[in-house]
């Protein structure tokens, strides 16, 4: 009995996709739920698991193809399930796939696919660390640098440098790049953009995550960092300042009166924007194993398009990477976003003495054509207020 594999329903702001790689080709044996084909959107990469056991009778599009949900990609000539995986007979003791000869296929994330693929690795011999012992982009690492056992890689005899050749590669924008691309562009020509600057003082914040620290990570299994006080800090400005969690829409502004926050996190493919819904409503706790989990799916590529829909403000930290100061570009159609940056110790004048302190730069880009630069500056100075005296946190002032 044949089988057709169709592209799954595309939620409904994702008008295509783009083939990027076949995982099997025709005549290939397939199991049940294994994963045929990767299709980028222009936010996430898509897994298509077969539905069905079978062999592979024709691939329908090729790589590189444009295709919609519900369009034809393979037919699957379906088999009957090996003697081996059926239900043991009644006093057998089940037999293990180690003892029926069966490797257990490797369940991997696209970005963690490319890389074995890239270095012709097999994923069977790679230790995961990961959830269920899934394989992360850092166990590839780890094993190809030797230190879980394996042999490191071997460099190649003669470089393209030691040769004296002079080489360049061409490759096509990946479609999160091109979608990355044109907003950046769009905001760019759309909005009025102007960014102020203000500077905060994490003394207290950093005090208080010596503090409590270890009985945090105890009470709710996440570090206690710095994203879930930005969060708070931000919300309680929002609710000040409503214009800056706002939206322009044609001739009308579109106030929104709730609060989901996005957290912009980096990943190989780009930069993409997970969201906090309702930020407003969560904890501490809550806010940091969001972020967290965000981070780690985001960056495996199983992260869903549901996530990264939405937003009303976001917050993006240069810091991580060393940043001391930048203009953050507006994530349309929101109306603001706020740049964290590197916290360095300087000197500042505190009590008419001047002391060390822990001093991040803070800025705020916003659309100049619904928000004021009245409004945006006391917007940040509520934030720095809030990270400076986190007291005002537990009581909304």
């Amino acid at each position: 009995m044949t089988i057709e594999v169709r592209v799954p329903q595309l939620p409904e702001s994702v008008a295509d996709a783009t083939v990027v790689a076949w995982r099997k080709q025709p005549g290939d044996a397939v199991t049940r739920d294994e994963n045929l084909v990767d299709l980028e959107t222009d936010k996430v990469v898509l897994e298509v698991p077969a539905p069905t056991a079978g062999v592979i009778m024709e691939l329908k599009v090729q790589n590189g193809a444009v295709v919609t949900s519900g369009q034809l990609l393979a037919v699957i000539e379906e088999t009957a399930p090996s003697p081996a995986l059926r239900a043991p007979s009644p006093g057998l003791r089940p037999t293990s796939p180690a003892e029926a000869g069966e490797v257990k296929p490797e369940k991997l994330a696209p970005s963690v696919r490319r890389m074995v693929e890239e270095h012709k690795l097999d994923a069977t011999g790679i230790a995961g660390s990961g959830r269920d012992g899934r394989i992360t982009k850092g166990d590839v690492l780890t094993h190809l640098s030797g230190k879980d056992g394996a042999p490191a890689a071997v460099a190649p005899a003669v470089s393209v440098a030691s040769a004296g050749l002079r080489a360049e590669r061409r490759v096509p924008m990946t479609r999160l790049r091109a979608r990355i691309a044109e907003r950046l562009v769009q905001a760019q020509s759309t909005a009025a953009m102007l960014t102020t600057f203000n500077e905060v003082d994490l003394k207290t914040v950093n005090e208080l995550r010596a503090r409590y620290k270890e009985r945090f990570e105890k009470e709710h299994g996440a570090r206690l960092g710095f994203m879930s006080f930005f969060v708070k800090a931000c919300v309680e400005a929002l609710r000040r300042f409503p214009l800056v969690n706002a939206s322009v829409d044609g001739n009308d502004i579109v106030y929104h009166e709730y609060y989901d926050i996005g957290v912009a996190v980096s990943t190989e493919r780009g930069l993409i924007v997970p969201v906090l819904r309702n930020a407003d409503t969560l904890g501490f706790g809550e806010i940091e194993k969001s972020v967290v989990a965000y981070a780690n799916r985001a960056r495996e590529g199983s992260i869903t398009l549901e996530e990264l829909t939405g937003g009303t403000f976001t917050i993006t930290n240069g810091g991580v990477f060393g940043s001391l100061l930048s203009t953050p570009i507006l994530n349309l159609p929101q109306s603001a976003i706020l740049g964290m940056h590197k916290i360095q110790e300087r000197p500042v004048v505190v009590d008419g003495q001047v002391v060390a302190r822990p001093m991040m730069y803070l800025a705020l880009s916003y659309d100049h054509r619904i928000i004021d630069g009245k409004e945006a500056v006391q917007f940040l100075v509520a934030v720095k207020d809030a990270l400076e005296d986190p007291a005002r946190l537990l009581l909304q002032i």
